[in-house]
């Protein structure tokens, strides 16, 4: 490799060195072109050399001990057959950066996640220390409220965990549902039947579902009535009991919509809300319904709330920084 150290920040330099003992998986984790170790030097500011199955690390103290955690997490996560693209990439190097609860050690990113969801089509790792505790409390409490922007993955990864429970057999159906229209449902004047009005508002659920099961399964278990997708007023005088149950866009619901979706939870069922405080879209609406249920529930035993911030975006690095022009920083 023949690339130029990146200038590193100021502060007490130092050499790091790696040694790795499977060298048939380095081209893996140093990517088409080195691209993932270009990425690690850019991030971090430091300068990577490759000599034999020995990496070499070189930078501000710091910097260069991430990277050396960066690059092991990574190579951990290859022997255990998880594939690697930029995406991980950037999600590890955000992880390393991240502290802990504590605010004082740094979350380990040098082994692979201890939780993940397997479906069908996809093992899903989390890709930030909010998406741990996340996927942590989809795995243990009854209702779980997904706070934050767009692109955090709220929404994926609960229908990742309710396709998880349906394969399983701890649930019998999956119930996924959304404020139909930012409008407040007012679907009268929109052309074709009920379902063909309020599909093309509930497509990003069905998007999350395709991307866990084939297709064919999908339909299925929609024609057989073991997946519901529905608009939220479709909920009004159930009660759901061995379901796993989503609503997406929440903040777009009333107090009172809010009252009733959380009152249809059954036994042996698990319900997970999602959205994002700051993009309520509904006029004259008062408060939001998402933020008047977190403001009376939050800190009731076996209720979980989850807030993310535009540092967990796993999106293309740039939405991150778009939400945080938009919004400021995370509080």
């Amino acid at each position: 490799m023949s690339r130029k150290p990146v200038p590193a920040q100021a502060g007490e330099r130092a050499r790091l060195e790696v040694v790795f003992d499977r060298p048939q998986l380095l081209g893996q984790l140093f990517g088409h072109y080195d691209q993932n170790l270009v990425a690690i030097e850019n991030r971090l500011g430091v300068y990577i050399a490759a000599r034999g199955n020995k990496l070499q690390i070189e930078g501000e103290a710091e910097a260069a001990a991430r990277a050396r955690d960066v690059l092991t997490g990574l190579y951990n996560r290859i022997v255990q057959g998880e594939p690697i693209d930029t995406g991980t990439v950037d999600a590890v190097i955000q992880m390393s950066t991240e502290p802990t609860l504590d605010g004082i050690i740094r979350a380990d990113v040098s082994q692979p996640p201890s939780v993940m969801i397997r479906t069908r089509k996809k093992t899903i790792v989390p890709r930030s220390a909010t998406q741990i505790r996340y996927m942590e409390a989809l795995g243990h409490d009854d209702v779980i409220f997904a706070l934050g922007p767009a692109g955090t993955g709220k929404t994926y990864l609960a229908v990742a965990q309710a396709v998880q429970q349906l394969i399983q057999g701890s649930v019998t159906r999956l119930i996924l549902s959304r404020p139909a229209v930012e409008a407040g449902e007012r679907l009268g004047f929109l052309p074709g039947d009920m379902k063909e009005k309020v599909d093309p508002y509930l497509r990003p659920l069905y998007d999350a579902l395709y991307d866990m099961l084939p297709n064919e399964q999908v339909e299925r278990r929609i024609t057989s009535g073991e997946i519901e997708i529905a608009p939220i007023a479709f909920m009004r005088g159930r009660t759901l009991s061995d379901a796993f149950i989503i609503l997406d866009e929440a903040q777009n619901t009333t107090p009172a919509q809010m009252k009733m979706f959380l009152t249809r939870f059954g036994q042996n069922s698990r319900m997970v809300v999602c959205g994002d405080p700051r993009q309520v879209d509904l006029p004259d609406i008062g408060k939001s319904g998402l933020a008047d249920a977190v403001g009376r529930l939050e800190g009731i035993d076996g209720i979980a709330v989850v807030r993310f911030g535009a540092a967990d975006v796993v999106r293309h690095p740039i939405v991150g920084r778009i939400v945080q022009a938009y919004e400021g920083p995370d509080e």
